[in-house]
């Protein structure tokens, strides 16, 4: 079965990138990084190559690289390139597809446009990346209203960090969202160590199903 998940996060730095490599290694998928804001040292595009070990054939090519490490209409701007949001289309694939978004949500994409926009008119079901540190709450709540308010498919939600149980019970209630796991924070960051923490932490036949 051919499947397509967005993966976003409440924030930048939250560990979405390496949750997408998480579950491209463990559904045999495809990744696409639209846009790539900042090229020093390794992109995301290679993380998730390096910690999925996903084979150079299934990582599709960003649509624009920046070079300035900021939002992407700041580093477009910078750079001196026009993002054209309408031409963002996700690539045809033989396998499943991770797509992984810029920042949280509402990260601009160009200056009327936020990644958001861009979700929706895709109506490819999302997976939202939360931490678990103290502001995870507000964060997550809401980032589900804006996915909801733009009529975005919710996948569910994954939190990585510190188990904390009370904080993913109420975002569950609050956010009437189905929480998929928890991927802990992992040191050393390998991709055996990596693999082995979505292996105990995930049921991936309940992403294989590909709804809720």
């Amino acid at each position: 079965m051919m499947l397509r998940f967005v993966v976003t996060g409440t924030d930048t730095n939250i560990g979405k990138t390496v949750f997408s490599a998480a579950l491209a290694h463990a559904l045999g998928a495809g990744y696409w990084k639209p846009v790539q804001s900042g090229l020093e040292g390794e992109t995301d595009s290679e993380t998730v190559q390096r910690l999925g070990r996903i084979p150079s054939s299934r990582i599709c090519p960003e649509a624009w690289r920046l070079n300035t490490p900021a939002s992407p209409h700041l580093a477009a701007r910078i750079d001196n390139v026009r993002i054209a949001p309408e031409a963002l289309s996700p690539p045809s694939t033989q396998t499943s597809l991770i797509i992984e978004g810029a920042g949280g949500l509402l990260v601009p994409l160009t200056e009327n446009e936020v990644f958001a926009d861009v979700f929706a008119r895709w109506q490819i079901p999302v997976i939202l990346c939360a931490g678990t540190g103290l502001g995870t709450i507000n964060h997550t709540l809401l980032s589900l209203e804006a996915l909801r308010r733009r009529s975005i498919p919710v996948f569910g939600a994954v939190l990585i960090g510190d188990e904390q149980a009370e904080t993913q019970a109420i975002i569950k209630k609050l956010g009437k969202v189905n929480c998929l796991g928890r991927l802990p924070l992992l040191d050393p960051l390998t991709p055996d160590t990596l693999a082995q923490a979505f292996n105990d932490h995930f049921d991936i036949s309940c992403f294989q199903k590909g709804i809720h």
